[in-house]
């Protein structure tokens, strides 16, 4: 697998550093299945553009997370060909990054790369569980005709007998979504973004407690005040501080074996979006790697 030299992949670090704990962001900006503002495909480019910018000292912990972990950047060529290629190409990706012993980190993109990614998971783990940090609960089972749409990632996921999920901030379902939800609540535990209090997050810790957990991020779970820059933001959405006190928790009480960043859509003259998600990935990974 080919690599991007340290100073072009993500945080632009001028040298590897030595460490057992491998990290390997894998960029996929695949977009096929957008259905409101496009631009997904560039999120990855411009994550990690913007990635160079973010301060490697975190004044949380009063050090430079990156130095516990071994960073490298996936060069990558996503086939153009059709949807189900791509996402055939990216479960073969992952899984190859797995079998390195390696922690993935994914930047979409759109959200239908989860699913996908997950398909790699399900034969490491004999349970797995999924936080889902996101505006819309993607619970579909087809969209505009498409089982593989952006709107139908969870239900896809739950395809999978071994996997169940947690939905952190959700604020835009449809009844059909609603009702799935309601009939699977074993399988499926949504968080309401209105309902985030603290008492809802040690629900959540409790939920997740020492169980192998994946999260996947998707943009727009932001309120839409703090990140316009996605294809379909959603006003009354999750705060900076708040988020981190929600991922701070989940690093904390369970084993974190990958994650995925999606649904940028970068906008022309809007740097502060790009910059946020680039802080979030180094946030993910210093949470997971630096307490």
């Amino acid at each position: 697998m080919k690599t991007l030299k340290s100073s072009k992949g993500f945080l632009g670090l001028p040298k590897q550093v030595a460490n057992k704990n491998k990290v390997l962001i894998i960029p996929y900006g695949l977009e096929k299945t957008v259905s409101y503002e496009s631009g997904t495909k560039l999120g990855p480019r411009k994550i990690i553009k913007a990635s160079h910018q973010v301060e490697l000292f975190d004044e949380e912990l009063k050090y430079e997370p990156y130095k516990k972990f071994n960073l490298k950047t996936l060069k990558i060529d996503i086939p153009k060909e059709s949807l189900n290629n791509a996402l055939k190409h990216l479960t073969k990706t992952i899984t190859q990054v797995l079998n390195m012993k390696c922690f993935p980190l994914t930047l979409g993109g759109e959200h239908s790369i989860t699913p996908a990614i997950i398909k790699s998971f399900k034969n490491k783990f004999s349970k797995l569980t999924i936080i889902q940090i996101d505006a819309h609960a993607d619970l579909r089972n087809q969209y505009l005709g498409n089982k593989n749409s952006h709107a139908t990632a969870m239900r896809r996921c739950l395809d999978n007998k071994n996997v169940d999920i947690i939905a952190i901030g959700i604020r835009n379902i449809c009844k059909e979504e609603f009702d799935f939800a309601k009939t699977n609540r074993k399988k499926v535990k949504i968080f309401w973004a209105k309902d985030i209090t603290k008492q809802s997050v040690e629900k959540i810790k409790n939920l997740i407690k020492n169980k192998n957990v994946y999260l996947t991020f998707d943009v727009d779970g932001f309120d839409s005040s703090l990140m316009p820059a996605t294809g379909t933001p959603e006003p009354g959405g999750l705060f900076w501080n708040e988020t981190l006190e929600i991922l701070k928790v989940v690093f904390k009480n369970c084993n974190v074996v990958g994650a995925d960043v999606n649904e940028l859509s970068p906008k022309p003259n809007l740097h502060s979006c790009d910059f946020l998600v680039a802080k979030l990935v180094y946030k993910i990974l210093t949470y997971k790697f630096a307490n």
